[in-house]
């Protein structure tokens, strides 16, 4: 039988600290939360691994460095209301409702989020819910947001996020697709938005963030 308590310790000096997370609020938390529990059971023995773990078809848990990775170049703050889209069965949102103050998990898959909810409310987590629809749509009801982190590599980011930030928000995005990939940092100001690159990070791409392609004839 897994130990999973060592096996988080494991990860957070093994994984998490080597690779530059410095952030003790982002160590203690996914050192509390039980990954175990948002993987298939068939794969919970991995759940600590160093690899990404597919939770359905289409969602991918990402490396825990290469997400605590992103959560840290958000800098989520503990009044932040954040928007995590392609939450899949809720890990990312399990560890930043420990960070903020409030999370909404987005997914377009109604069975994930049945999942996502089931064990959200399993652990006593009240700060956080997931709830179906477009991904690149986010969810302007709840708007505006502190932090939005998107789990998964994107060819652009819409402008519809964009105009659910909250002033001074950050959002968080990989853009590009597989050892290219870079993630970025968005920033919006009463000027617009800013960018800058921040290191490289390959994540699944999302479907729902592809470029249109167009053709001439």
């Amino acid at each position: 039988m897994v130990d999973f308590a060592h096996a988080r310790r494991t990860m957070v000096d093994n994984q998490l600290r080597t690779s530059g997370i410095t952030n003790w609020r982002i160590l203690d938390v996914m050192n509390r939360v039980p990954r175990e529990l948002f993987v298939p059971r068939t794969r919970d023995a991995l759940a600590y691994s160093d690899e990404e773990i597919a939770v359905s078809e289409t969602r991918t848990l990402p490396t825990p460095a290469i997400f605590g990775k992103l959560v840290q170049l958000a800098e989520v703050g503990p009044d932040d209301v954040v928007l995590d889209i392609a939450c899949g069965t809720g890990y990312s949102t399990a560890v930043l409702a420990g960070l903020a103050s409030a999370v909404v998990a987005l997914e377009d898959e109604e069975a994930l989020v049945t999942q996502a909810n089931d064990i959200l409310a399993d652990l006593d987590i009240g700060n956080a819910a997931a709830v179906c629809g477009p991904l690149e749509a986010g969810v302007a009801k709840e708007a505006p947001f502190d932090v939005i982190l998107i789990e998964g590599a994107v060819d652009l980011v819409p402008e519809t996020l964009f105009s659910q930030m909250r002033d001074g928000g950050r959002l968080v995005a990989v853009i590009g697709s597989g050892n290219a990939a870079v993630a970025h940092l968005y920033v919006k100001s009463g000027q617009g938005v800013v960018s800058r690159a921040a290191f490289n990070a390959s994540l699944p791409v999302l479907d729902a963030f592809k470029r249109t392609q167009s053709f001439a004839f």
